[in-house]
């Protein structure tokens, strides 16, 4: 059994993030889904965006770090989209992570949190090949730099749907998301 703390997307904790989580607590992980939200969601990304900036991105940061704070530090770090900035951030800065998580991580660089990766701490990232929030370059940048301490990998998904991992959006592709709960599980499956 691995824990895993596994933050939403800017859409809110919807029932595909319930769902994800889910699935991982079925192959007998331990598994957190904070609510950064409170409650809220939002049936676009776009008014998922308006309520983050409303919040401000450091605030829900700090909450995602305070969810944390209830766990060991011996935690997988998982989150989607804008939760896996908030994964990205306490992977690289909170002590004794045992993993990375990113799933439609979008354009955000290694650095934003400090000027390497952990050594040992790592690190897989799923995204859509033409989505629309990632910048791929910035992707592969993280994943080279970050596999120069630890494995890393980048799983590159067809189409274009950013969250399509996210079985209660119009964009869920089932192929695509059950290859990367299979990943997923295999990863988590060699840090328990």
């Amino acid at each position: 059994m691995t824990n895993v703390i596994l933050f939403h997307h800017v859409q809110g904790l919807t029932e595909g993030v319930a769902a994800f989580a889910d699935q991982l607590r079925g192959a007998g992980h331990q598994v957190t889904a904070p609510d950064l939200f409170d409650g809220a969601t939002f049936g676009t990304i776009e008014e998922g965006i308006a309520h983050a900036q409303n919040l401000g991105f450091e605030a829900i940061l700090a909450a995602a770090a305070s969810a944390a704070e209830a766990l060991s530090e011996r935690v997988v770090y998982g989150g989607f989209s804008l939760g896996a900035l908030a994964a990205h951030k306490l992977a690289q800065t909170r002590p004794g992570a045992l993993g990375a998580l990113l799933y439609h991580h979008g354009d955000v660089p290694i650095t934003t949190f400090g000027d390497s990766w952990p050594d040992g701490v790592d690190l897989q990232i799923h995204v859509a090949e033409e989505d629309e929030f990632c910048e791929i370059e910035v992707v592969r940048e993280f994943v080279a730099r970050a596999g120069a301490r630890a494995d890393a990998e980048l799983f590159l998904y067809p189409g274009s749907t950013h969250l399509f991992t996210d079985v209660s959006l119009a964009g869920y592709d089932l192929e695509s998301a059950a290859l990367v709960v299979q990943r997923t599980l295999r990863f988590l499956r060699s840090r328990s």
